[in-house]
This record gives C-alpha cells, sequence and structure tokens, in this order.
C-alpha cells in the first residue's frame, strides 16, 4: 500500500467514525495529540479517546489538499468539517504531522482549531 493510499484509507476510517479501523493504523505505543489537547499514549487509550470525541459529534469528512512523505514522516493538510448533533456545521483547517515506524503511526498530530466546535451555531 503506498502512503497515498494509506493516508485515504486512514481518513477514510476516520470519516467512518470507524474507531477499530482508525486505530489498526497506530503503533502500540503511540503518541496522540489532537489541538491543543494533552497528548494520549497507547492505542488502547487513543482507542476509549477517538471513540468518546466520534460520540460528541453527528459526522466529520475531511478533504486532504497536499500530503508529503519523507519516510520516516508523513505531513498533510486540508479542510475538515464536522457536524454537530443538531445538523450545524464547522468547518476548519487542519495540519496534520505522522511519524512512521515499522509501517505504523507512532505519533499522531493534529493542528486543527476547534474551539468552536461545541458552542451554538
Amino acid at each position: 500500500m503506498t502512503t497515498n493510499d494509506k493516508l485515504a484509507a486512514l481518513f477514510k476510517s476516520i470519516d467512518r467514525k470507524d474507531t477499530d479501523a482508525f486505530v489498526s493504523f497506530l503503533s502500540e505505543n503511540v503518541v496522540f495529540r489532537f489541538g491543543n489537547a494533552e497528548p494520549v499514549r497507547g492505542k488502547a487509550s487513543v482507542r476509549d479517546a477517538v471513540h468518546g470525541f466520534f460520540g460528541s459529534i453527528k459526522a466529520l469528512h475531511h478533504v486532504v489538499h497536499e500530503s508529503w512523505d519523507t519516510g520516516s514522516a508523513v505531513v498533510c493538510h486540508g479542510i475538515v468539517t464536522y457536524t454537530r448533533h443538531d445538523s450545524s456545521a464547522l468547518t476548519v483547517p487542519f495540519a496534520n504531522i505522522l511519524i512512521v515506524e515499522d509501517g505504523l503511526f507512532s505519533k499522531y498530530l493534529i493542528f486543527a482549531d476547534v474551539s468552536g466546535l461545541y458552542t451554538s451555531a
């Protein structure tokens, strides 16, 4: 699977809110940070955190504009739209840095301002 294929599959799993498929891309000792939240460490803990986040929204959709693969890291950026349970939406730019070890992501850093996600539209 090429890096572009892996990235496309990763974002499809996220946009389906498929927690188990999402964590299949992660190493056991992954470090995951979403925005300015505290990092979450370990695959099981990331699974719990992401599952909770997926439950807090109705839907989400990513459009990746560009990505770069250095061999040991993948960097991408684009636009993500979060749909709240009341069907209102928040669209923001994002950038991700993913560190690759043994074909899995060992560090997953998300840079996005989602501070308006849980406020009224």
